[in-house]
This record gives structure tokens, C-alpha cells and sequence, in this order.
């Protein structure tokens, strides 16, 4: 019962939480207007500031309030717009990867410690942070983060323009034990890779597959900047046409994470980007269980998968906006636009 109510805790936070349908900035303003002066100076950045730019989701210090310091309505609104920047999917699996924290600690028996001494497994050790003023016609961003989320915004008048770099991971991978056992957070990352690998004909596996060993981890890591990975893969004009419905059902489960209408925007740009330049890369093992690594990537977007860590039972994701991540190039416009 212990362990039940522990899991329980994080997600009653979450996913009770009222959703309310104001506009972003009004979100925003809610969440600030809910903390007192000390978490206010903790949570509330410049949009210039580097520390908008300090992408991560390993267990470490951070900045920002997590919700081990708000009360039940900064919880509430903090989630309120975390909620509307995400699909109801994509908020189902930070909440889920939330919690996966609570089976971890009991995994490890809580033997691992931060810094401070606090447990390294806290599934309400989540940092919640602004950056510039959320009004309507100004530019600002915010950002979730803590072990194995980390999810950065930039929005203005109310449209979400960037939500990238977004990372999501699940340790375990699959829960091997107790109440959840069997729980797979990230399961149709899995299946639906395997199951687009498992199509391809022996030739087409040649192009795909570039090592018969996956990468300990994602190849872009936390790096602030990144670019298209070598090698290429299989490109998407070279699939066949039920090839690519799996190709396009992969891409669009990681698409679809985010909020109807950024999700919307992206698919179109990565489309006039010329979706047959889009590839699919593999490497590792072609069976489950043991380490595998893909990538989907394009002239706009780099999308990573691995599994290897912990007996192939840690699965890290991300996606990369190659040509707007953390906004960049959206605030560039404006600031060359303005000056």
C-alpha cells in the first residue's frame, strides 16, 4: 500500500488539475501571480538569459521552483499551463515518467542522493521556470524539467512558436517488478520502430542499418546546438507505400506530444521542407531486449530513440527543431527586425 500511495501522489497533482481554456500568457501570469517574492525571484528568468539555453534530463541541481515547494494552487496552476502546451498524450506520458521515479526509489532502495542529501528519486523534484514577461505581444518562454523530462517553450500572442528541445525518457523501461510490473511508459516508441524496421526488405536494411551496436546514449545529448547525424539511413522516398503509413505513424507519435495547434505547424514545416528527404536510420540489435538506437531526421527535424542503458530497460528520446530550437530563430527575427 506504501508503494501505491507513493505512486499515486505526483499524478493526483497532475492530472486533477483543472485545464483551464485561457489564453497562454494569462496561464502564465496565473502560475506568477500564485508565488510568493522568494519563488518568484527563483522561477522568473530574462528571455535572454543563458539559463534558458541549460538543456538536461539527468538526475542533477537545477534551477527553478519544483513542486516540492509549491502549495495546492501553485501546483495547480504550474500544471494548468504545462497542460496547455501539451496534447492530452503527451501530458499522460511526462505525468507517467513522473511517477516512474517513486518505482525507481524503491528499485534502488533510495540509496541514491543528491547533492544535499535528498533522495535522487523524487517524482515531485520537477523545476518550473519562466523566462521574459508572459504578455500578450511579447515574446517569453518557459521550461519543465527535471530527470528525464525536460520541455522548453517559447510562445507570443498566445501561439506556442517553438517546443523544442523536448526529451522524454523511461527508466525502467519496462517496470520489472511489484504493482506496475509490466508498465511501459514509451511502448509504442519501441513497438512502432521495431515494427517499421521489420518491414524493410534485406536491401533496404543496408541502407538502414549503420552498426550492429546502438550508442550508449542519444548522440545530441544536451548539446545547445546540433545538426543532421551521418549516417543518413533509408530515405523516406525510397519505402514503399505501406512503409511509409508506419514511417509517418512513428513521426507523428512523437509530433503529436505537443499542443494541437504547434503540432499542426510543425508537421507542415517539416512537409515544405520535402517530406521524401526525411530518413530512418537504425543501429543495435533487430530484436528487442538488447541495445537499439534509431534516428528519423530531415532538413528541419532530428528525432533520436535509445534504448541501451540498464540491459536495454532505459529508454531515452528527444526531439530537434534543427532550425529552431529553444526559438532561436524565431527571436533572432524579431531582434533584427526590431533593431
Amino acid at each position: 500500500m506504501r508503494l501505491k500511495k507513493q505512486l499515486l501522489s505526483p499524478l493526483c497533482i497532475l492530472l486533477f488539475a483543472t485545464g483551464h481554456t485561457q489564453e497562454l500568457h494569462t496561464l502564465a501570469q496565473d502560475f506568477l501571480n500564485t508565488l510568493d517574492a522568494d519563488l518568484l525571484e527563483k522561477a522568473q528568468f530574462q528571455i535572454d538569459d543563458d539559463e534558458r539555453f541549460n538543456f538536461n534530463y539527468v538526475p542533477l541541481a537545477r534551477k527553478g521552483p519544483t513542486f516540492n515547494d509549491f502549495n495546492t494552487k501553485q501546483k495547480e496552476a504550474a500544471t494548468n499551463l504545462l497542460k496547455a502546451s501539451l496534447s492530452q498524450e503527451g501530458f499522460r506520458k511526462a505525468s507517467e515518467i513522473m511517477a516512474l521515479e517513486n518505482i525507481l526509489a524503491v528499485l534502488e532502495k533510495n540509496k541514491n542522493k543528491m547533492p544535499d542529501g535528498t533522495s535522487m528519486r523524487d517524482a515531485l523534484n520537477y523545476h518550473f521556470s519562466i523566462f521574459g514577461i508572459p504578455e500578450k505581444g511579447e515574446f517569453w518562454g518557459w521550461r519543465f524539467e527535471g530527470h528525464h523530462v525536460s520541455l522548453n517553450f517559447v510562445a507570443s500572442e498566445d501561439t506556442i512558436l517553438s517546443a523544442t528541445p523536448s526529451f522524454m525518457g523511461s527508466n525502467p523501461g519496462i517496470v520489472p517488478s511489484g504493482k506496475s510490473q509490466g508498465k511501459q511508459v514509451l511502448k509504442k516508441e519501441t513497438e512502432i520502430g521495431f515494427e517499421l524496421l521489420n518491414s524493410l526488405s534485406k536491401e533496404q536494411l543496408t541502407q538502414t542499418v549503420f552498426s550492429n551496436e546502438a550508442p550508449y546514449e542519444i548522440f545530441t545529448k544536451n548539446n545547445r546546438t546540433v545538426s543532421n547525424l551521418e549516417p543518413n539511413g533509408i530515405l523516406f522516398s525510397d519505402l514503399s507505400q505501406e512503409q511509409k503509413g508506419i514511417f509517418l505513424k512513428l513521426l507523428n507519435l512523437y509530433l503529436n506530444n505537443y499542443e494541437a495547434e504547434f503540432s499542426k505547424s510543425l508537421k507542415a514545416k517539416i512537409k515544405d521542407a520535402d517530406i521524401d528527404q526525411l530518413s530512418f536510420a537504425w543501429a543495435g540489435s533487430l530484436k528487442p531486449g538488447q541495445g537499439h538506437y534509431y534516428h528519423i531526421q530531415g532538413p528541419t527535424i532530428l528525432i533520436e530513440y535509445d534504448n541501451t542503458q540498464n540491459n536495454a530497460n532505459h529508454v531515452h528520446t528527444v526531439v530537434r527543431d534543427l532550425t529552431n530550437d529553444f526559438g532561436q530563430d524565431i527571436l533572432k527575427q524579431h531582434y533584427d527586425h526590431s533593431h
